[in-house]
């Protein structure tokens, strides 16, 4: 995140939460839809297969599925990738920064798979003249896809380990040398609401902000150099509790809520108070990888749904890619 004095990040008369934001985190688009990214500027996109899929039925982007059906020669496989790099594309001519393309989440539990799919991605962007530098490659952060970052980081290629939902995956995707985690706030909070049988949290309590600023501490105390990315936020307020964090991703209705509220921003998360903390360290090896999980219903529970989620949408594509080949 890029240095700014002090007296510059305080919130000024008459400025928006997103503008006060833009000063203390690095703001991302949560979307496929290349509209939004071009109506906020942000730093950064991230895409995955969910909002693909959303994107690719719209009729504005058609003429990016069927460059994708075109290229892919009635290939499924080969149409999907292009057409996650298409769109990835597009944004990298809205965005200075990164864009995150996913790899299929049906790999999620295959090492080898996961850095073939990976590589073939960046392949496909190298021939649209787009380098490697500009582009995450996503992947669930399951033991085995935290091996595969670990290999293609090696390689030069940057990685975004996503569905990050408890201390034990961050520690890991750290320890592999990721370039950017993407911890899920809401899907958080959504998993203790169902449990807790309550309507909410004010943002302070929020079990996902917490959890966020858990591993945001401890990167900070270790001297951890991957980036934390808040994701998955259900409020505007989880995100102003967060304020101070690596880089927050936030989808185009909520960015539209902070661009059009006035309501005070202050840092909340300080990588220098962080240093100071007394944080217990933990080596992420794979049995206690594998242990932390099995004593986290939470995150053990929202990884398995998120995988199984992002492969549910990514078949409806290909249902709707196979009919129009």
């Amino acid at each position: 995140m890029t240095e700014v004095e002090p007296d510059t990040k305080k919130q000024k008369m008459g400025e928006t939460q997103f503008e006060a934001l833009k000063k203390l985190t690095t703001l991302v688009a949560d979307t496929g839809d290349i509209q939004s990214i071009d109506k906020y500027k942000p730093q950064d996109a991230t895409t995955n297969p969910s909002l693909i899929y959303k994107a690719a039925v719209m009729p504005e982007y058609a003429k990016l599925v069927d460059d994708a059906i075109a290229y892919g020669k009635g290939d499924v496989e080969t149409i999907m990738d292009k057409l996650a790099v298409n769109f990835g594309a597009e944004i990298t001519k809205i965005v200075p920064g990164y864009v995150s393309t996913e790899v299929d989440a049906r790999l999620s539990f295959d090492t080898d798979a996961t850095i073939a799919k990976a590589r073939r991605i960046i392949d496909l962007y190298k021939e649209m003249g787009i380098d490697k530098s500009r582009i995450l490659i996503k992947i669930a952060s399951t033991w085995e896809g935290i091996q595969a970052c670990k290999v293609l980081e090696k390689e030069g290629i940057t990685c975004n380990c996503t569905l990050i939902f408890s201390k034990a995956q961050a520690i890991a995707c750290a320890e592999a040398d990721a370039t950017l985690i993407s911890p899920f706030v809401g899907r958080i909070m959504d998993w203790y609401k169902s449990k807790q049988g309550v309507d909410g949290y004010k943002s302070a309590e929020d079990p996902g902000v917490i959890s966020v600023k858990g591993i945001y501490n401890y990167y900070k105390k270790y001297g951890h150099k991957t980036i934390v990315m808040g994701a998955s936020f259900r409020n505007k307020d989880e995100i102003v509790e967060l304020a101070g964090c690596d880089r927050l991703t936030i989808s185009p209705t909520l960015l539209g809520q902070l661009s059009s509220s006035m309501d005070p921003v202050v840092p909340k998360l300080d990588a220098a108070a962080a240093a100071a903390m007394d944080i217990e360290k933990i080596n992420a090896d794979e049995k206690t990888f594998r242990w932390m999980m099995n004593e986290d219903a939470m995150a053990t529970e929202k990884l398995a749904e998120g995988i199984r989620n992002f492969s549910a949408d990514i078949v409806k594509l290909e249902n709707i890619v196979k009919t129009k080949i």
